[in-house]
């Protein structure tokens, strides 16, 4: 059985628990073994999943930046999303990057699905791509 560990940055936790529930149940019904793990902000992702690379088969990271009025939200995006991209590459595991980045907190419900929208749910979409590449691997062109 595929284990998969999904690492949380609580730190916008109505959001991130509408994610949480989302990828649960996608792995839950292709019966994944799964762990949680709640780190404070989305910068302690690449970290957590440095950590625990080997004793997992894939990995989702859920989390939320929201863009406020000081080039932080672009340093920390591109340095976490840098990070997700490299692990897996190097590690060669597939890493679900659910981190939601929007640019007011009405955005981030949308794509949560906290309030009605026709966007995706980040949490959804990244359990999706985990599970596409443990099943069938890369699709092939």
């Amino acid at each position: 059985m595929k284990r998969i560990l999904i690492v949380n940055a609580n730190y916008y936790s109505k959001i991130t628990n509408k994610l949480i529930i989302s990828s649960k149940r996608a792995l839950k019904n292709n019966k994944i073994n799964l762990s949680l793990v709640n780190v404070a902000g989305v910068f302690e992702i690449p970290v957590v999943i440095k950590r625990n690379i080997k004793k997992y088969d894939a990995f989702i990271a859920l989390g939320c930046v929201i863009k406020g009025s000081t080039p932080h939200f672009d340093f920390i995006c591109k340095s976490v999303f840098d990070s997700i991209l490299s692990l897996s590459i190097t590690y060669d595991k597939p890493i679900g990057n659910g981190i939601i980045t929007a640019l007011n907190i009405n955005q981030a419900k949308q794509r949560c699905g906290y309030i009605k929208s026709r966007k995706p749910n980040k949490g959804l979409e990244a359990a999706n791509a985990v599970l596409s590449i443990l099943k069938y691997g890369p699709k092939k062109i």
